[in-house]
């Protein structure tokens, strides 16, 4: 699909419902493409490997066959041949796709910006995918990732390796046996400092010249032009909107995927916005994710739950802490408070601890799970489907979230229509759902 092709929206609607979880068949029913025998070890890919990517396909190596390494700085990719030995690198994911004989699973952990030219490049060349969180760059790309899935079938996975903890199950448990009543609020905060992912900064004017191992314009795929700097790569480019998502996109997918199972969030009926981009100048504005920021969702109720509303932090903001939370630090790191009306959970703690007591442990109504990334390895042999996949969970997850960074570029209150998929008061907010693309570039 050329991205000069526009959208059919009704289309990736239906992919992203009820129809397209039904879609999802296991490979044991379907066999054929994309099945390997449970006692077949699988050929596996990384495709970037400055950061997570290492760890993820460290993972898999433990019981499965590491067959290619690419990324665009070769140098980065020749530092894991000595672990890797057999291992073919590729410096092309497209090369590597079209050429290496065994492949049948791909684990993604490139910058934001190229997770899915290389997942549905992936999908459609019959390959299992395993892809950092956020799943994508943009609300539609979210889309198309699922559409592709669900078509082919084929094991996913996004890299919010949290959804497998015991945690996670225990947070879905609590609120199933209404240990802390109607769930009112949800409030979520990461307080990343800006040397780790800088933000709010403005576009440097230097152009060094791009180091020999490196291929830029590769690295670039299908974000804008624009010059080489080490700002960008190999560490710094989560802060920049044309490759990153933020504080949000990077950590959101990771807090907020136990709420969103448990609660079955669909679509937001509003999102909003506050940040410290509020009076910055386009030079920054346009570049940069904020250094603080406060977005709220509200969820229309559906059923017998009522209305809910979610609310971000990141960059010191904070919720006012209930008196149940007592004076404990949740300052540094992550966390999640969602509160109900005869209870509340810090992360999978029951609050007040008198309501823990009288509770207890609840009941069990979830299989446990045997590990993030054996989820993935036993659905990509037939087993079922992971906790992540790109059907039922990640895509819609991935798409809500980065509608909040939307809410804070645009600086508006969006209002959401969940049949057309656009917001029904903003084109320039419709506009950055689906970013273009550079030439040359497509899903």
């Amino acid at each position: 699909m050329s991205r000069k092709t526009p959208v059919d929206r009704r289309t990736l609607l239906s992919a992203t419902g009820g129809a397209a979880a039904a879609m999802f068949v296991p490979r044991h029913v379907l066999g054929g493409r994309g099945v390997t025998s449970p006692n077949e070890k699988l050929g596996v890919a990384v495709v970037g490997v400055h950061g997570m990517g290492r760890v993820d396909i460290g993972e898999v190596a433990k019981t499965e066959n590491v067959v290619a390494i690419c990324d665009v700085d070769l140098q980065a990719a020749e530092r894991l041949k000595p672990i890797y030995p057999q291992a073919k690198i590729y410096k092309d994911f497209r090369v590597m796709l079209a050429e290496q004989k065994g492949l049948d699973a791909v684990m993604v952990a490139t910058p934001d910006h190229s997770h899915a030219v290389i997942t549905v490049a992936a999908l459609k060349a019959g390959k299992h995918v395993f892809c950092q969180k956020p799943l994508t760059h943009s609300v539609y790309e979210a889309l198309r990732v699922r559409e592709v899935a669900a078509k082919t079938g084929l094991a996913t996975q996004m890299g919010n390796q949290g959804q497998a903890s015991e945690g996670a199950r225990l947070i879905c448990e609590y609120i199933w046996s209404g240990a802390i009543g109607k769930v009112r609020e949800i409030h979520s905060w990461s307080n990343r400092r800006p040397d780790i992912s800088p933000r709010q900064i403005p576009r440097p004017k230097e152009t060094p010249p791009v180091p020999p191992h490196l291929d830029w314009d590769l690295w670039l795929g299908p974000a804008p032009e624009r010059p080489y700097h080490p700002c960008y790569h190999p560490f710094a480019w989560r802060g920049w909107w044309d490759f990153g998502t933020g504080v949000l996109g990077d950590i959101g997918c990771h807090n907020l995927s136990a709420a969103f199972k448990a609660l079955k969030l669909g679509w937001p009926e509003s999102v909003e916005a506050c940040s410290t981009l509020w009076n910055a100048p386009p030079e920054i504005r346009e570049e940069t994710a904020p250094l603080a920021s406060i977005v709220t969702y509200r969820f229309p109720a559906e059923g017998d739950r009522p209305e809910i509303i979610l609310r971000w932090y990141d960059g010191g903001m904070m919720p006012p802490l209930p008196k149940e939370v007592g004076d404990r630090n949740i300052f540094e790191g992550d966390g999640t408070l969602i509160v109900g009306d005869e209870g509340m959970l810090l992360g999978a703690q029951l609050l007040p601890e008198s309501r823990a007591k009288e509770v207890g442990r609840p009941p069990q109504m979830l299989p446990r799970s045997p590990g993030h990334y054996r989820e993935w390895v036993e659905a990509c042999k037939g087993g079922p489907p992971p906790g992540s996949n790109f059907v039922d969970h990640a895509a819609h997850l991935t798409a809500v979230v980065l509608m909040g960074n939307i809410a804070i570029r645009t600086q508006k209150k969006l209002y959401w229509d969940p049949q057309s998929l656009r917001f029904t008061n903003s084109d320039e907010a419709n506009k950055l759902l689906d970013p273009p693309y550079r030439e040359g570039w497509s899903l």
